[in-house]
């Protein structure tokens, strides 16, 4: 590759999808005209289940050939050089673990053989390198099946990023890991976003963290939206209430507003909702400064996928 080239390839951004549709044999359309862009950073993928993130997700590893439209890795073309594409890109899928009986230095050096690092010496080093990264030295010689969820989630991170990507994609991040884990894991793909591409696909909003720099909201196969967090939370300001609710309107809050808390003080229940295109429940006061779950609540309520439009669907 002459200079001119590989300088070209290093100032695009590290994904690019442009109309991507795919449509299963069974007529099931999974992904409908997608656009996405990813640079350098850590990217949300963020969406409901069923809404076509696994397609999107086995489309970008080179691990199922799209309907049409048209995806780069760093440059090259899915469909033209795949080989090309997994050299540059690292996947942590959503469930490893199939290694029990192996030590966590044999299943990476293992990975690292099997992406194409057959030098022993400089596989040994960097198999050490990427053990130290993702803080795994000290339980190198443990075997997989005594570790914890998130060391797990650890050792699916390093196989990952051996073969020094450019581009780690992340299948449901945090599945399976306690409170402190998950706080663990974001901080570790925030420290590793810093020189790389790092896309999370996840359904729970809490995944992203707030190194996100950008997230892209997809919903029965389309992006609906692509933006940083801030603008997205924006989007809810005057929509998010907090109410000390009577006993008769317990009932009417849970069923027609998207309940993001709910706490029990003596005979008192406290609510803490998005109202979306409603009016707020009497009593209820603003909340100034909504979370980004609840800026993703009511961003879904705009779009009729809020509380009301189940229960009228639930009734249908």
């Amino acid at each position: 590759m002459s200079e001119a080239i590989a300088q070209d390839q290093s100032s695009q951004p590290a994904i690019v999808i442009r109309d991507l549709h795919h449509t299963y044999s069974n007529g099931h359309h999974a992904l409908t005209g997608v656009n996405l862009t990813c640079g350098t950073g850590v990217y949300g993928l963020l969406g409901p289940n069923g809404a076509g993130k696994s397609s999107l997700m086995r489309i970008l590893c080179t691990l199922q050939a799209p309907t049409s439209g048209e995806v780069t890795v760093c440059g090259v073309n899915i469909n033209e050089d795949r080989l090309a594409v997994r050299a540059n890109l690292g996947y942590l899928p959503q469930e490893f673990g199939a290694w029990r009986l192996h030590k966590v230095r044999e299943v990476v050096d293992t990975l690292a053989q099997l992406s194409g690092m057959h030098d022993k010496k400089v596989r040994k080093a960097r198999v050490a390198e990427v053990l130290e990264q993702v803080g795994l030295t000290q339980v190198a010689h443990r075997k997989v099946k005594k570790l914890s969820g998130g060391m797990l989630r650890r050792v699916g991170v390093a196989q990952a990023l051996v073969h020094a990507p450019k581009i780690i994609v992340v299948d449901e991040p945090t599945v399976g890991l306690d409170p402190e884990e998950r706080i663990r894991f974001r901080q570790l793909m925030a420290e590793l976003g810093r020189d790389r591409t790092i896309l999370l696909s996840t359904h729970i909003v809490a995944d992203l963290g707030a190194a996100c720099q950008e997230i892209a909201l997809l919903d029965s196969g389309e992006i609906i939206f692509q933006g940083s967090p801030s603008s997205l939370v924006a989007g809810a300001v005057g929509q998010v209430f907090q109410v000390v609710a009577t006993e008769l309107q317990v009932d009417d809050i849970e069923s027609n507003y998207d309940i993001v808390s709910t706490t029990v003080s003596g005979s008192n229940v406290i609510f803490r909702g998005v109202a979306g295109d409603q009016d707020l429940p009497n009593g209820a006061e603003v909340v100034k400064q909504p979370t980004l779950e609840e800026g993703y609540m009511a961003f879904m309520a705009s779009r009729g996928r809020g509380a009301a439009a189940r229960q009228d669907e639930e009734k249908k």
